[in-house]
């Protein structure tokens, strides 16, 4: 597995992930000094994720259309020259929240056009997808941990601006590492497309409703981000820094980072044989994560209800991500991922809307324990549905055959 191509491929994402996980350090203090309130950060927060849900499945119909990666390079270079401009901004500290917003969006644009081609660039530098993606969910949970503290010393060496100059360096490194990829010619280029916009759309929407197993998952997970997952977040970090205060947050937020790291690193090696039922029942622990703040825990069990939900997030995302791999054809996967990414990532902040007034009504604790019902109820929900649960695995090989493949069905006849 670990081929030039690969280790390349890991060093682009490990040094993206650094960089995304300083941003918003950098930008929160930056705003912070400028002036700016915690809306502002809600603001600009909001501009790039509300560009990144509505644009993602164009990207996942543009990256089926053409070589991805070079998609992924230019996304990347773009990113690089707007959190230059973003530096220079705070640099000379003379910003306009409208400005920061529109740099975000970009940013969020950017990264629409980037996600939908990660699907599809894995199997064309790795044959064991599942391996593969162990190794990238591992190296991205470190690099989550590092990249709050990382950025905390540059913002007391430096200032916010010098955080976002290394913010745009490591998407340049990103940029380099991909470009430097080794790719057979016979797959660095896609057929040509004589279907338009629209059409392509339509085709990755019905390959995403054909699988039942595809759709009922992001069915749930939808309502998981609203009811659990999107208030978890916020409500955990003032719960928290209001209790404990804010290192402590800095603590157990580690401690999820490294529970994400061993649920990669055992997803490497547990081959199951219907991987979404595996996941599904890693997620039971997720619970852990809200109920542990709801129940008013000490620190140290926080942490461990922490660092279990991060295990179970993490060996989900590897199955989850290597049943994509293996059950949808190359030539429709980054629109299908594409549908996958927008039906979650919209319904975060949701969720996230949701948590300041249900709080002031039920208390932060009080829909902590809620949301800690429903995230248990999200994992029994997956395993009640029989697409989900007896999807099985194929060879731990991507597919690559442009015709549709209905696993679930076959599955079910087995077991029914």
């Amino acid at each position: 597995m670990w081929s030039r191509n690969f280790s390349l491929f890991f060093a682009a994402r490990g040094v993206a992930r650094l960089g995304d996980m300083m941003a918003p350090v950098a930008l929160t203090a930056g705003l912070v000094l400028s002036g700016y309130g915690a809306g502002a950060v809600g603001a600009v927060l909001a501009s790039m994720t509300a560009c990144f849900a509505g644009f993602v499945i164009f990207g996942g119909v543009i990256a089926d259309r053409m070589d991805n990666r070079v998609l992924m390079i230019g996304a990347d270079l773009v990113r690089v020259v707007v959190q230059a401009i973003m530096a220079g901004l705070f640099f000379t500290g003379h910003i306009a929240i409208w400005q920061i917003c529109l740099l975000s969006a970009v940013n969020g644009i950017c990264a629409a056009l980037f996600q939908p081609g990660l699907p599809t660039l894995i199997p064309r530098i790795a044959a064991d997808v599942q391996g593969a993606n162990g190794v990238i969910r591992t190296i991205e949970s470190l690099m989550t941990m590092a990249g709050p503290a990382v950025a905390g010393v540059l913002v007391g060496f430096t200032e916010p601006g010098g955080v976002f100059v290394a913010y745009a360096s490591t998407y340049l490194a990103s940029a380099i590492c991909l470009a430097l990829l080794r790719l057979p010619t016979a797959d660095r280029s896609m057929a040509a497309k004589e279907n338009s916009l629209r059409s392509d759309l339509v085709q990755g929407w019905q390959e995403f409703r054909s699988r039942t197993w595809l759709w009922s998952v992001i069915v749930i997970w939808m309502v998981l981000m609203i009811s659990s997952w999107g208030p978890t977040i916020p409500l955990i970090a003032t719960e928290v820094v209001s209790e404990h205060g804010p290192r402590t947050l800095g603590l157990v937020n580690s401690a999820m980072g490294a529970g994400m790291a061993a649920g990669a690193l055992i997803a490497i090696r547990v081959r199951p044989l219907r991987p979404l039922r595996a996941g599904s029942v890693a997620l039971m622990l997720y619970w852990l994560q809200p109920a542990s703040v709801a129940l008013g825990l000490p620190v140290p069990l926080i942490a461990a209800g922490l660092a279990a939900a991060g295990a179970a997030n993490a060996f989900w995302g590897v199955m989850w991500t290597t049943s994509i791999l293996t059950q949808v054809p190359t030539a429709v996967r980054s629109r299908v991922h594409a549908y996958d990414v927008a039906g979650s990532v919209a319904m975060m902040p949701v969720g996230q809307a949701f948590a300041g007034p249900a709080s002031e009504i039920f208390g932060v604790r009080g829909v902590l324990g809620f949301n800690a019902v429903m995230a248990m109820g999200a994992a029994v929900a997956l395993l009640s549905v029989p697409a989900i649960r007896n999807l099985r695995e194929v060879d731990g090989r991507a597919i690559t055959d442009a015709a549709p493949v209905v696993v679930e069905e076959s599955a079910d006849r087995r077991t029914g």
